[in-house]
């Protein structure tokens, strides 16, 4: 996609090909990069499955004459029909009785967009496609309000452009999202520093609208979690404002960064619900997350992250082992068994992006620290001892992605480490590095329990929370 609206910009006439189902990404991404006039052919339906006859029949039946077809003609404007209604305002609405009465569709911010009782209006807003079609709270004025005096930033101050919409968000519209999600109006600041978050190129949230499913979350680290009702023992994800604040993530998500499911948000099987883990700093015997990475340990911090998995949290026993050499080992095992292996294996500037984040329960990290292991100790062992047999790394990169490389392929294109040839029979190292791993000290501290969460496509990004006072200083 890229390197045509590259060339398209430079005048150079250019065709994206997709297959059956992509089309409309194609067009979000082309307007995420500042075209809305993109050239596509479309292969028609699931390429990877097809026999090579029917490839060949539908590239020189099909394919082909649409590329020629667009070659030959002048693009017309096609904006993706994906933003079309993300470039609607989302202002706050004033439920009253009665059947929903809708405003002008270019209503500004701060407008009212629609009235009526709260079933009505919650059908409007699942009819525009603004709500992720569970119930939403009517985002009101007098409750938008509430959130936004829980910052000192004003309403319209420009926070950050969200790709692939490219829609500005501002106070106003995270704390209408944030009412519509059923958040405290405390949480306003910690939404604010999740946008910027998310926002961050490094984050890459012009790219998780892939068929994987990947799966944006939030880690708060501080010393005010429970003052905001934010959960860090067992249950964390589904209690406290955990859940509606995760849920808050994927409403900005979806009605400020544009994406639709089945449109430019493609997940084969869908998606849960955005999630908040939160780290237990009473339980925790390293130093916190955000501290690793250069804030104080006074401040509070949101880093957004993204999964791809969820799965089985394995027990942790010692048996005939210590149970610190126990969870380094099934942390090694998981952290090789839960990613795309084939693309967690990338390295250098063209490789894939991953975060592997270890959800590690507090009596699990105590009898780790006990050991003498660090965060980063963990790091390097599950670096070093996550490997898989040459032969299957072949395999699914071979059989498991459209470009069918082999490892010495994949090394002379710069994908692969130098380190992989000549090693049939060996075990690979599939981490690119320790910093890879993210460890996070988090859920029920009666349980003997870890879990890895692998995500494709992101980086993690943390910023500061600013409360209303650190803002007016």
């Amino acid at each position: 996609m890229r390197p045509a609206a590259e060339a398209e910009k430079l005048g150079i006439p250019a065709v994206v090909v997709t297959t059956t189902g992509f089309t409309s990404i194609a067009r979000a991404a082309a307007r995420a990069q500042g075209l809305s006039n993109v050239r596509i052919a479309e292969y028609p339906g699931p390429v990877g499955v097809h026999a090579d006859e029917l490839i060949v029949k539908n590239v020189e039946e099909v394919l082909f004459p649409r590329i020629v077809e667009q070659l030959t003609k002048a693009a017309t404007e096609s904006p993706s029909a994906a933003l079309k209604d993300a470039d609607r305002a989302r202002p706050p609405v004033r439920p009253v009785a009665g059947a929903v009465s809708a405003a002008a569709s270019d209503a500004g911010p701060g407008a009212i967009v629609c009235e009526g009782s709260f079933e009505a209006i919650n059908r409007y807003f699942r009819e525009r496609e603004w709500s992720d079609d569970l119930p939403l709270v009517p985002p009101t004025m007098d409750r938008v309000e509430s959130f936004l005096e829980h910052t000192a930033r004003a309403p319209d101050e420009h926070i950050a452009a969200l790709p692939q919409a490219n829609l500005v968000a501002t106070p106003l519209n995270i704390a209408a999202n944030a009412v519509m999600a059923g958040c405290r109006p405390d949480a306003m600041p910690l939404l604010i520093a999740a946008v910027e978050a998310i926002a961050e190129n490094r984050y890459n949230l012009n790219n998780i609208g892939t068929t994987w499913g990947v799966l944006p979350f939030l880690l708060i680290n501080g010393p005010r979690l429970e003052r905001w009702g934010i959960e860090t023992g067992g249950q964390l994800v589904s209690r406290g404002e955990n859940r509606a604040i995760g849920r808050a993530l994927g409403l900005i998500i979806r009605n400020i960064a544009g994406y639709r499911l089945g449109r430019n948000y493609m997940g084969t099987f869908g998606y849960p619900l955005s999630f908040v883990i939160a780290e237990n700093d009473a339980e925790n015997p390293w130093e916190p997350y955000h501290v690793e990475h250069g804030f104080s340990k006074d401040d509070t911090a949101v880093t957004a992250c993204g999964t791809v998995t969820w799965g089985w949290p394995p027990a942790i026993y010692g048996a005939d082992r210590t149970a610190a050499q126990t969870a380094l080992r099934f942390l090694a095992l998981e952290a090789r068994n839960k990613p795309c292996l084939a693309r967690l294996a990338e390295r250098g500037p063209n490789g894939f992006q991953n975060m592997i984040t270890l959800l590690i329960a507090p009596p699990v990290a105590k009898a780790l620290a006990a050991e003498g292991y660090s965060k980063q100790k963990i790091r390097e062992y599950v670096y070093e001892n996550a490997r898989v047999p040459y032969e299957e790394l072949e395999f699914l990169l071979k059989y498991g992605h459209s470009e069918a490389f082999t490892i010495p392929a994949a090394v002379e294109r710069g994908l692969y480490p130098e380190e992989y040839l000549g090693k049939q029979g060996e075990l690979l190292r599939v981490i690119p590095s320790p910093e890879t791993v993210h460890v996070v000290v988090c859920g029920d501290p009666n349980r003997n329990r870890v879990m890895v969460l692998w995500g494709g496509y992101v980086n993690p990004v943390t910023k500061k929370v600013e409360h209303r006072r650190d803002a007016q200083r």
